[in-house]
């Protein structure tokens, strides 16, 4: 989880002037109205739903709201973003209505804010099983949150997750590719839905699946008061994360490497890592590669 103090991004809405959304017919826009209609309840956690044409970045635009007091419950889509920011610092970018581009306000009431960082652990898993479930595209986590699938036997990014605090709430969002085709990629090491082979690729489908599975999890986590045993988000997390078990190099601050075996995750959220002399270091930050074992030489 991040703290920081976001420049405020401004929005473009969907009925200004501009190029149309329906020049690529694979890529419909989001009918906000609709979505309204379907996830907002009374006593129900999603308390508002804005779909913009275009902005920043949509975790800077809810984290400004958050500031001025904007209830829990948010919910900010963009089409497009032209400042999206990823964990440490890596920009995030990607065509127009290609994918799901989010954020959404939260303050978890009755939950210590030492448990806060297992937001975007949460985050990641409803969505990793929104999309295993109605995609029918087996989707795991590499720890902390990124959204892992396997093409042609290679782990490739699927989506990921960042949160940070702002005015006392957690600000959590998603990017996730859907429609990316391969000419479109980022870095070669990227994936979307579509080149998953994934059944369902229709965004209004997936978002609504995806904010109802999170109000459940949520729910159950903030009853819980956090807990990540009680609430059962730690098994749910090591049920589907894809660094368990593996050989793995961690990138700590500082330019420094930690090498070893992923063994756990604590009660904190951390990594542990078994190094070579059986000692186990738990991680709380870092970026992890997923060491392949090197092949046995056979006489």
């Amino acid at each position: 989880m991040t703290s920081d103090t976001p420049r405020r991004s401004g929005l473009r809405g969907l009925g200004h002037a501009g190029p149309s959304p329906w020049t690529d017919l694979d890529r419909p826009p989001l009918d906000a109205a609709a979505l309204r209609r379907d996830l907002l309840r009374p006593g129900g956690l999603w308390t508002s739903l804005d779909v913009v044409e275009e902005t920043g970045s949509t975790n800077t635009d809810l984290a400004a709201r958050a500031r001025e007091g904007a209830p829990q419950g948010a919910v900010l889509v963009a089409e497009a973003q032209s400042a999206a920011r990823g964990r440490l610092d890596r920009s995030w970018s990607a065509p127009a209505r290609s994918g799901l581009f989010l954020s959404v306000l939260l303050r978890p009431d009755g939950v210590p804010v030492e448990r806060y960082g297992w937001l975007p652990i949460l985050v990641g898993v409803a969505a990793a099983s929104t999309l295993s479930r109605v995609a029918e595209v087996e989707v795991g986590l590499k720890w902390p949150n990124d959204l892992q699938v396997g093409i042609d036997g290679a782990e490739r990014k699927l989506g990921g997750i960042l949160t940070e605090l702002s005015g006392g709430a957690v600000v959590a969002g998603l990017g996730l590719n859907v429609s990316l085709r391969e000419a479109e990629l980022p870095v070669p090491t990227a994936a979307s839905l579509s080149l998953a082979g994934a059944v369902v690729t229709d965004r209004s489908t997936l978002l609504r699946a995806l904010l109802r599975e999170f109000a459940v999890l949520y729910g159950e986590w903030t009853a819980a008061a956090g807990d990540p045993h009680a609430s059962g988000l730690l098994r749910a997390y090591a049920d589907r994360c894809t660094t368990l078990g593996r050989p793995v190099k961690v990138l700590l601050p500082g330019d420094r490497e930690l090498l070893g075996e992923a063994v756990a995750v604590d009660g904190d959220g951390r990594l542990v890592v078994r190094t070579p002399d059986g000692a186990r270091r738990a991680v709380g930050a870092g970026d992890v590669v997923h060491v392949r074992p090197e092949p046995r030489v056979t006489e």
